[in-house]
């Protein structure tokens, strides 16, 4: 399985969560709302979820294997911060521009 595009939806400066984020298998397949987090200082990514009846959470999607878990979490990480540059030169950009 092959990883096709990743964007990133929405950044966000507060809290643990940085960004949400939509991945695109194959060209065929798309997983949106991935979580890319940030605590102990450590970046992971949460896969989506839906709350269950008794108050806890249960992964709609998830890699089956560590192998590829680590492929997907380095790409969306690596996307991130791809995308946080991008964004912190274009508001440079616009600063210099008023």
């Amino acid at each position: 399985m092959v990883i096709s595009d990743i964007k990133i939806r929405k950044f966000f400066n507060e809290g643990p969560m940085k960004a949400v984020v939509s991945v695109t298998f194959d060209g065929a397949l798309a997983v949106h709302d991935i979580k890319v987090i940030n605590a102990r200082d450590k970046y992971f990514i949460v896969m989506p979820s839906r709350k269950n009846p008794d108050g806890t959470y249960r992964d709609i999607v998830h890699p089956i294997n560590a192998e590829f878990r680590s492929e997907l979490e380095g790409a969306v990480i690596k996307a991130y911060f791809d995308g946080l540059e991008t964004a912190e030169f274009s508001d440079v950009q616009e600063e210099a521009q008023v």
